[in-house]
């Protein structure tokens, strides 16, 4: 079954879910802008704090992240990406436009992409700030990959036509 092969109801719903989750995600890339301001030294700050000063009346911005602010943040995105890569890896894999290895490389590389930005996250705290750097390559992975398999699966749903279709018009 290829997704451009479904009913109108079910391409509209998929599309609509589509919306809905990329909404969502922006929402997010508008918090990570806003907390971090999408750079390394932004984000180091965010997850480990301040650099300490001799000044004892120096107030920080920003306190590095406790262990349990961690456990949380990376449990409800692991989670949440997870599901969200299920379903948007699971309805690509039914898209007709890309096949071969480079289906293959995007059904699997934006969890390995996530792993890989949350796992830094842990870096920047209890590591070394440096690894903010990968940190942000890691989403960029991520992102790009999500809005690539929305754009194609969106594509298809919307402009792809059945053959039998386009032969009765």
């Amino acid at each position: 079954m290829k997704l451009y092969l479904l009913p109108s109801h079910a391409k509209k719903a998929i599309v609509a879910f589509l919306f809905l989750l990329t909404s969502g995600v922006l929402f997010g890339l508008v918090y990570l802008s806003t907390t971090t301001g999408m750079s390394p030294t932004g984000t180091a700050a965010h997850y480990a704090g301040d650099p300490v000063t001799k000044d004892e009346l120096d107030m920080h911005e920003n306190y590095a992240k406790p262990l349990s602010e961690m456990l949380i943040t990376t449990h409800n995105h692991l989670i949440g990406f997870a599901y969200i890569f299920a379903l948007t890896c699971g309805l690509f894999y039914f898209n007709s436009i890309i096949e071969g290895p480079l289906k293959g490389f995007l059904l699997v590389e934006p969890f390995i992409s996530v792993l890989i930005t949350f796992l830094s996250l842990w870096g920047i705290r209890f590591v070394n700030p440096a690894f903010a750097v990968i940190a942000i390559a890691g989403g960029i992975l991520t992102y790009f990959s999500y809005f690539l398999i929305v754009s194609i699966l969106v594509f298809e749903l919307v402009f792809k036509k059945d053959a039998t279709q386009i032969s009765t018009i």
